[in-house]
């Protein structure tokens, strides 16, 4: 069985706080599409709030990565695409802690797109994720029989 995947930075770089520069593992890939700060079943946004917004964002990645019967520790990559940097840095502590409370202390390999707009009305955030799952990921690499 795999062990989760390993997060790693160069030697001669500093710790980054909050995220990895890069991850490393073997296993099943699971892609999380894009998740908006909304509630799935009513496919109304939470709030208009920035923070709130994340979490429930987050709380939706998370949902699809158990729904392939992962867990936050087995994420490699968050991209987050924002409508506003400036309310991303003023709510960035109230950001890290709904992160925590919902990832937990797993940080992978991040990064934060400011983009001009998003499709959902009233999305200022929007969440997608790669993840491995412990295995060989054999997908449908069966050799032929001839």
């Amino acid at each position: 069985m795999s062990k989760l995947p390993k997060l790693v930075n160069p030697r001669e770089w500093p710790q980054p706080s909050g995220y990895a520069n890069a991850t490393v593992g073997q296993g099943k890939i699971v892609s999380i599409a894009g998740q908006v700060g909304w509630d799935p079943i009513t496919e109304r946004m939470v709030s208009d709030d920035f923070t709130q917004q994340s979490r429930q964002a987050i709380a939706n990645v998370l949902s699809a990565l158990e729904a392939a019967g992962g867990k936050a520790e087995n994420l490699v990559r968050l991209t987050w695409f924002i409508t506003d940097s400036d309310a991303y840095l003023a709510n960035k502590k109230q950001i890290g802690k709904a992160y925590r409370e919902e990832l937990g202390k797993h940080y992978p390999a991040m990064s934060i797109v400011v983009v001009a707009g998003l499709l959902v009305p009233g999305a200022k955030v929007e969440i997608e994720g790669m993840a491995l799952l412990a295995g060989k990921g054999k997908g449908n690499s069966k050799k032929s029989k001839k």
